[in-house]
């Protein structure tokens, strides 16, 4: 069995059998990440409000205000929905 970079962490987890080859101990098996990501998600959200419900629309914009917004990274859709609050509250 090849060593790879974690088996230094590990104390001598291999048996020897009786014919002298190493043999790893069975082990239960992990858990995908993708469940593990959706129970720390779950545990995360536990007692906070329920976010805001958005409504999926058609906006046109010209095309310099669009490229400016994404020049500035990822997020820009919430950066115009910033904005557009921003607004309307300025608005009032």
């Amino acid at each position: 069995m090849a060593k790879g970079f974690f088996s230094r962490f590990t104390r001598s987890a291999e048996t020897s059998s009786p014919d002298g080859v190493p043999v790893a101990p069975a082990s239960p098996p992990a858990p995908l990440a993708a469940d593990v990501a959706k129970v720390v998600r779950n545990f995360a959200r536990q007692g906070l409000p329920a976010p805001p419900r958005k409504a999926a629309i058609s906006l046109r914009l010209d095309a310099e205000v669009l490229d400016w917004f994404k020049a500035r990274g990822p997020g820009y859709q919430t950066r115009i929905n910033a904005v557009l609050r921003a607004y309307m509250e300025a608005a009032d």
